[in-house]
């Protein structure tokens, strides 16, 4: 029999909560959603557009054993009527994974007691509330409800002192700018959402507690330090072991497949299930197979924390069961060779509609750019390309100065610097793009580095920079050269002397962009390099090609004949499926080639890290949920993930360490990716220059946020 409650679960979507009360689902107030009772066990259900569904079975510190099963029997239950697809989490108070919390953007609070003593969610406008929250976490707010007393007190985190009709942000002495702005979200939240806006809050820095406070809590004792090292925050290690698993309906065996990652995804069996044991993360992943059997799959939870008992793993080991086809980044990271269904190689790229698809595509229009950062963002075009262009070639240690007749003309052997210069609000803004070619010295990669700082500070320290590897060019730098396309030679130099005799045979890749602006990239001449949708320049002895792709476009020709008239001879026009012979002799042959049509723009969601040396070492740590601009730490770099670009954003308070270190953080993080990205351009970005290009990621992005914040409190 369906439960009832399963009848509305995952209909629409967003997030639903439920309460055991006697063994029972019992749905939560909306307006309860971020309050969890220590002594109760919850289920949550997060539904997307697509729809895809994620299952968390929250466990309280002082939740029954019995409550526990229940909930457990409940997920197990929810997996089944929802078709086995739903990816299942179990969560235990404190421990939370990062995707639980980012429901949260405000953070959770922990209240005392539960329903088996009366406990009632949240009541609104209770003006006689007492209450002390102790708040955890830099990315991660934990609001736990502790003994309203001084002892509850330490000089390094943030405290709310909840008196109903006025409530007191307290900030130690060693807290910092950061977590006191992130804590005011809490204060403010309860505020709004507990008492309609019927409380004063009220900020107090240590040393400065009013009188109510101190009639409250007694005479103020010292405060001592608190614990430097955040449980919030714990840096991801990728050492895992795997392991398959048999009988897991009775005495469940693990029997050892890999002992250390990276994994091949060919070691899962689509007839089996599989633990991924990340105990350095405190993590264990559940894999079922979507051939296994029904009753093994419905085992995995308690196959899970059979095992975790085995292993005298601490309890709060986060649990996360994946069904095959709907695997989590998180999981994929431990393999070397991880391909989806969509993915592909070479210059197309993948699509898929539904479970991957959660951003909405903008469709390009430059003259809508300076009023719609999302296009811009979308589509890394600050403006259309129609601003002020400056190029040198990095030449023995110094900048050269490129003939404007050769603007749009990158040859692999040589390092280049673009300064763009645009105006946007009445201000002057500038762009520095850093081109490395793929064949240039290392000698030139450093003196590229040295004179980009000089041109920084030449320029007022102001504008944004992108190093872009051969290959990786965003759209605007693409855009600048106008109706010319941006031709990319595969070697050579275009230094006086410098240039080598190119090869007899050549062929040239020509593709345009969403936005218009159309790049002629130079290829190995061999016939597996052509594509449907595209069109093709092919010199030899003698002859130029000009070959059309079924599903090339007119812009693309145009951008050809520009190419083929560079590269001289007698143009000759083929379209696919009616090429002489003698086009594929000079290709060495036919070859197989990309055929499909439906080449896609692949919508992947950002992704948000913090790269920080609070702990005493240089760690990335992912921020939960929906990017918002209040993530941003100014006393961090973080890194925005934009899949076809990496942005670094330093804060103003960043020291040195992160400075120094956050770029090969991001080198790492791209190069260490299971879907082999390869090179992607890195834009780095000041705090308070940020172009559309960035501030277009967050949803109403203010620049005067953290003052319009502090602005809540006397």
């Amino acid at each position: 029999m369906v439960h009832q409650e399963f009848q509305i679960a995952g209909k629409k979507p967003g997030l639903q909560v439920w309460r055991l009360e006697k063994m029972d689902l019992k749905p939560v107030p909306s307006e309860a959603y971020g309050y969890f009772f220590t002594g109760d066990s919850y289920i949550l259900l997060y539904t997307t557009k697509a729809p895809s569904y994620y299952i968390h079975m929250w466990l309280g510190s002082e939740s029954s054993a019995d409550e526990q099963g229940a909930a457990a029997i409940f997920a197990t239950q929810m997996d089944e009527f929802l078709g086995g697809g739903p990816q299942q989490f179990r969560e235990v108070q404190g421990y939370e994974s990062n995707r639980f919390m980012g429901y949260f953007k405000n953070g959770v609070q922990y209240k005392k007691g539960g329903a088996a003593s009366g406990f009632k969610h949240v009541k609104t406008n209770d003006v006689t509330a007492k209450r002390l929250l102790h708040l955890k976490g830099r990315r991660i707010i934990r609001a736990t409800e502790v003994e309203m007393s001084w002892d509850s007190f330490n000089n390094n985190d943030c405290f709310i002192i909840d008196l109903g009709k006025d409530i007191y942000q307290w900030c130690g002495s060693k807290c910092n700018r950061y977590e006191r702005l992130k804590s005011t979200t809490v204060a403010i939240g309860i505020r709004d959402n507990e008492r309609s806006g019927r409380s004063d809050l009220h900020m107090v820095d240590e040393g400065d507690e009013s009188d109510e406070i101190i009639q409250v809590l007694g005479p103020k004792p010292d405060i001592p330090d608190g614990s430097k090292d955040d449980e919030a925050d714990r840096a991801s290690k990728r050492t895992a072991t795997l392991y398959m698993i048999s009988d897991a309906t009775g005495s469940m065996k693990a029997t050892l497949v890999s002992e250390a990652s990276p994994f091949k995804q060919a070691d899962l069996l689509l007839t089996e299930c599989y633990f991924l044991d990340n105990q350095a993360d405190k993590k264990l992943f559940v894999w079922k197979g979507p051939s296994a059997n029904a009753a093994e799959r419905n085992a995995a939870m308690n196959a899970a924390q059979q095992y975790i008992k085995q292993k005298n793993y601490p309890m709060h080991t986060q649990i996360q069961i994946l069904p095959g086809g709907g695997e989590s980044t998180l999981f994929k990271q431990f393999f070397c060779d991880w391909k989806a269904k969509y993915d592909t190689t070479g210059p197309g790229e993948a699509y898929t509609i539904g479970s991957i698809a959660v951003v909405e595509q903008i469709p390009f229009d430059a003259t809508a750019l300076h009023n719609n950062q999302a296009m811009a963002a979308q589509h890394n075009m600050v403006d259309d390309g129609s601003g002020e262009v400056k190029i040198w070639r990095v030449e023995e240690g110094e900048k050269v100065a490129v003939e404007q007749s050769s603007y749009g003309q990158f040859f692999g052997g040589d390092c280049y610097l673009i300064l763009y210069s645009y105006s946007l609000g009445g201000r002057r803004q500038h762009i520095i793009y850093i081109w490395q070619g793929l064949k240039c010295s290392q000698g030139e990669l450093t003196a590229s580095a040295f004179l980009t700082v000089t041109l920084d500070d030449e320029m007022g320290g102001t504008p944004v920079q992108v190093r872009v590897t051969q290959g990786q060019e965003p759209a605007h730098l693409v855009s600048l050269f106008k109706e010319k396309p941006m031709m990319l030679f595969l070697g050579g130099t275009s230094r006086k002397g410098g240039q080598s005799q190119p090869g007899s045979t050549r062929l040239f890749h020509i593709r345009r962009s969403t936005t218009g602006a159309t790049r002629a990239v130079e290829v190995e001449p061999s016939a597996a390099f052509l594509n449907t949708n595209d069109v093709f320049v092919l010199k030899s002895e003698g002859s130029v090609f000009m070959w059309r792709g079924l599903g090339s476009t007119e812009e693309e020709e145009a951008a050809a004949k520009y190419v083929a008239d560079y590269l001289g001879g007698s143009l000759k026009e083929v379209k696919e499926g009616g090429e002489p012979a003698a086009f594929w002799s000079a290709l060495g042959g036919k070859k197989e080639y990309q055929t499909s049509k439906s080449l896609q723009n692949m919508v992947k969601p950002p992704r948000l890290f913090g790269c920080s040396n609070k702990t005493g070492r240089l760690i990335a740590e992912e921020v939960p949920g929906e990017l918002t601009q209040m993530d941003l730490a100014p006393d961090d770099i973080m890194l925005l993930d934009t899949w076809d670009q990496i942005f670094l954003w330093i804060g103003k308070d960043a020291n040195d360490v992160e400075k120094k270190g956050a770029p090969k953080i991001a080198t790492d993080y791209v190069s260490s990716d299971p879907s082999g990205r390869g090179p992607i351009p890195v834009t780095t970005i000041k705090q308070g220059s940020e172009p559309p290009t960035f501030t277009g990621w967050f949803q109403a992005w203010d620049p005067k946020m953290g003052d319009n914040v502090m602005a809540n409190f006397t």
